[in-house]
């Protein structure tokens, strides 16, 4: 084709996507339709297993360590054997350790079950978001990982309405439904993904870059600029989940008008960001992510403003506004800058990052509501100043970018009858 705007469309990228491509969003809906754990963990362990709250959110936060622990494991496994074999690690571990988390005895054991959930769970996401990079032209990248996301949310979505329909029932068909539904994932790996030979995982000549694993990605320092960008941007963005129900209660706005907030949100984010992606995604990376920046500090610090429930509703559009704008591109950089044989590494990494950032920035806006009150938004605001300034730096112009001369393939892994090596 020769209009970008045409060969980077929705339906065109959707309908011309490989079938590996298009295996992997049915997959990852399909696995995320049955994401219970992490929504119904302490509700579990308190009803059902007769532990303290303070055990169970300790379970709960052993098991976020265990995701950020998963993400770097599954880069390297994922470069190492092969997206294909790294997704069915993942899943068919995720199962067995789902499974014994309803029927070990002790909380000893039920921690360290939950912490082995939590990081073999996550093998399956760089290596996924490596597969997407390889298989999909480089002009369409951006709009494949919109899609991908979009699959995602809407299973999450669905989850929790599923999961409470099956705790009505048994929890034990709660660990079951989510065995099942990493099982299913696993037969698409099976089934679909491509199998990769030694030679399409191993350093090529023109790649010296991949030798040292993970210490050459943090000698890239440009990239370590956008790990931070990643850490900052998870960071704040989970503050609406942590400070905003505190700063509406305080304000005296039910619980209601807070689940509303994050509905608008959620309604948002799934019927537009694939709109938003059609139009930004051939714009320079580093624009894009320095624009979201600016919507995403901007939106939280509008928090800090007098003027009640509509300041809310105007932060959120905000904000929500910076996450589709900026979150395809942010998750399909990795695979821009990455040298082919540090792949899963790059995207690990960056996943990872956002793992920690989302994991962390709970406990410190928390800390600084408690100390100072709605300044936190300000806080928020001045930290995405500062990824204005690491995306700046960070982000370097890569070729994926001049998408009207470059539509192949980004590298295409050579299938082979064998196993994955």
């Amino acid at each position: 084709m020769t209009s970008t705007d045409e060969s980077t469309g929705i339906w065109e990228t959707i309908r011309d996507a490989p079938v590996p491509v298009k295996a992997l969003l049915v997959g990852v809906f399909v696995n995320k339709l049955g994401w219970f754990l992490q929504v119904f963990l302490v509700l579990f362990l308190t009803t059902s297993k007769g532990f303290t709250p303070v055990q169970a959110g300790t379970a709960l936060g052993v098991y976020g360590g265990g995701s950020v622990i998963g993400l770097i494991i599954g880069g390297s496994l994922s470069d190492r054997v092969g997206p294909r074999a790294a997704v069915m690690i993942s899943m068919f571990g995720m199962a067995g350790f789902v499974l014994a988390i309803a029927y070990v005895p002790s909380y000893t054991a039920v921690v360290v079950v939950v912490a082995l959930a939590g990081a073999v769970g996550q093998f399956y996401r760089p290596a996924s978001a490596a597969l997407l990079t390889e298989l999909t032209p480089k002009n369409r990248q951006v709009m494949i990982f919109a899609v991908y996301r979009l699959a995602m949310n809407l299973g999450t979505t669905a989850a929790p309405l599923i999961g409470a329909a099956l705790v009505a029932v048994s929890w034990n068909l709660l660990f079951i439904g989510e065995a099942v539904a990493a099982l299913a994932y696993a037969a698409v790996a099976i089934v679909a993904l491509p199998k990769r030979s030694a030679t399409a995982v191993e350093q090529t000549p023109d790649d010296q870059p991949s030798a040292g694993g993970y210490v050459a990605v943090l000698r890239d320092y440009k990239y370590v600029l956008f790990l931070l960008c990643m850490f900052i941007n998870a960071a704040i963005y989970m503050q609406y989940l942590a400070v905003l129900p505190l700063h509406m209660k305080a304000d005296g706005l039910s619980t209601w008008w807070y689940s509303a907030i994050v509905a608008l949100n959620g309604f948002v984010v799934i019927t537009c960001e694939l709109l938003v992606t059609k139009v930004v995604q051939n714009r320079p990376a580093r624009v894009v992510a320095m624009t979201g920046f600016v919507l995403l500090g901007g939106g939280l610090a509008f928090y800090a403003l007098p003027g009640g429930l509509a300041i809310f509703v105007i932060g959120t559009l905000l904000w929500t506004l910076a996450e589709i704008i900026g979150g395809p591109t942010m998750f399909a950089y990795p695979g821009m800058a990455a040298p082919k044989p540090l792949l899963g590494r790059y995207v690990g990494s960056a996943h990872a990052m956002f793992g920690l950032g989302s994991a962390l920035g709970p406990f410190l806006g928390v800390w600084v509501w408690n100390t100072s009150g709605s300044q936190v938004w300000v806080w928020c605001g001045l930290a995405g100043a500062i990824g204005v300034v690491l995306a700046y730096f960070g982000m370097t112009p890569t070729t994926a970018e001049d998408t009207s001369i470059d539509a192949t393939p980004a590298a295409e892994p050579e299938l082979v009858g064998g196993q994955d090596e």
